[in-house]
């Protein structure tokens, strides 16, 4: 049996592609998105539904946004599901942007000998979310930037590598053979140019602006979710949810989501190119 991953750059036709293979390979799709976990989290993630409702998405909806979900987490779900998928006698499809979870899933998570320092512990219990972000971006920024965005706002696990920066220690490499049997295809998408990535994420916000994000982030203050909850402590919704209190412009939003958007298609080519793109 053979396992297919999709991943690369935000708005580059994955989960089109992903559909297609699950149509000609008998397949059902497992989604690595980080932000397409969560429920309620629908025009501004860019949910793509099949109108085949025989090919089925899993790792969509399933979380709820004030719910934090770590790549552990994801990679324990994922790995059940997959082998589920197979024992079915069909096509695992992985699809999606976050390389953490993927390369999580199939190479296993990163460990670390450090034990625990528990007078920094003590020191680091009340400070925010951004104050321990600013803390570990100054001593390790590729270790801030590696993490995903659940991770990014739980403290536990900010702190935790603070404690290993402090050490002098780095998390240790993955070993890099896959965790399954099975023989995995790597299709990678990557935009051709920065031109191009900015283009193709231009039309995608304006498409989703027009598609109802305003309205949907609407519902989802009206709830009582907030910015401060990690599945809305993102790109789109950071922006959509300052324009809506009324701390900046429509054309002002539009231009910051978009800016954040491509810096992110930016780091995504970085971390796949150098787990992922050679394989």
């Amino acid at each position: 049996m053979d396992i297919y991953a999709l991943f690369g750059q935000t708005a580059t036709g994955k989960t089109a592609r992903a559909l297609e293979l699950a149509k000609r390979y008998n397949g059902e799709l497992v989604n690595f998105d980080s932000r397409q976990i969560y429920k309620k989290l629908d025009i501004v993630t860019g949910k793509d539904r099949p109108e085949d409702v025989a090919i089925k998405i899993w790792l969509y909806d399933i979380v709820d946004p004030k719910e934090s979900f770590s790549s552990a987490q994801f990679s324990m779900i994922a790995k059940n599901i997959i082998l589920d998928i197979l024992k079915r006698g069909k096509t695992p499809i992985l699809v999606g942007g976050t390389g953490y979870y993927l390369s999580h899933l199939l190479y296993g998570i990163p460990k670390t000998n450090v034990k625990e320092n528990w007078d920094l512990r003590d020191k680091l219990k009340d400070k925010s979310v951004t104050e321990l972000q600013a803390i570990l971006k100054e001593k390790n920024n590729n270790m801030l930037e590696e993490m995903n965005n659940s991770d990014k706002n739980n403290p536990r696990r900010l702190i935790r590598r603070i404690e290993i920066c402090e050490e002098g220690k780095i998390m240790e490499k993955q070993t890099q053979k896959i965790q399954f049997k099975e023989t995995v295809h790597f299709l990678p998408f990557f935009h051709a140019s920065p031109e191009i990535v900015k283009e193709k994420i231009t039309k995608r916000v304006e498409a989703r602006i027009k598609d109802g994000a305003i309205e949907e982030v609407k519902k989802l203050l009206e709830e009582g979710y907030t910015e401060q909850d990690p599945g809305l402590n993102a790109i789109g919704y950071t922006q959509l949810i300052s324009y809506i209190k009324g701390k900046s412009a429509l054309d002002e939003m539009k231009k910051e989501w978009i800016t954040k958007e491509v810096q992110y298609a930016k780091r995504q080519k970085t971390y796949f190119a150098k787990y992922f793109a050679q394989k």
